[in-house]
């Protein structure tokens, strides 16, 4: 090692070590309750992303707050989810960062379809989940690649690739 590393070295570890510059909320300003949530983390609490406790801490909110019915629902769904392939839950998850990072226009847009998806009879809902699910897998990925928003004369016009939860 060069003398000039050497001292650049020493210079880094004699340093203090600089606060994350965002910091979540730390172990100390949990309140007691929190702890008591979170006590499989308080060894490693400080040392998590802040928007990871952030994110664990609107969690706990929001459970807090639920009805017995609601978080009994909210245990099925996560079952249901464990229940999924590895492989599964990786596309559900591109799909929602894909979501969470299109603009707010493009987002009320699949909302829009969503919902009118919803509104449709089941019969029709049924034949068009199968009419999607006969296409190509080509046809389907160039359907999804689409991102062109309806004109206003498709408003009452049914979407023409239905999300089901199923491809």
């Amino acid at each position: 090692m060069t003398r000039r590393g050497f001292l650049a070295l020493a210079i880094a570890l004699a340093l203090p070590r600089r606060p994350r510059a965002e910091s979540g909320p730390s172990w100390d300003s949990l309140s007691s309750a929190e702890r008591r949530l979170f006590r499989r983390h308080a060894e490693d609490w400080n040392d998590l992303p802040a928007e990871q406790r952030e994110r664990l801490r609107r969690g706990a909110r929001r459970w807090s707050e639920m009805t017995p019915e609601e978080r009994d629902a909210a245990k099925r769904r996560l079952d249901e989810w464990r229940s999924l392939p590895e492989e599964r839950r990786g596309e559900i998850r591109e799909r929602y960062d894909r979501w969470r990072d299109a603009p707010p226009e493009e987002r009320e847009r699949i909302r829009r379809g969503r919902d009118r998806f919803r509104d449709l009879p089941e019969g029709r809902r049924h034949e068009l989940r199968e009419k999607w699910r006969s296409l190509p897998p080509e046809e389907r990925a160039t359907r999804r690649r689409r991102r062109r928003p309806r004109s206003r004369g498709d408003e009452n016009r049914a979407v023409d690739s239905p999300r089901s939860g199923e491809d």
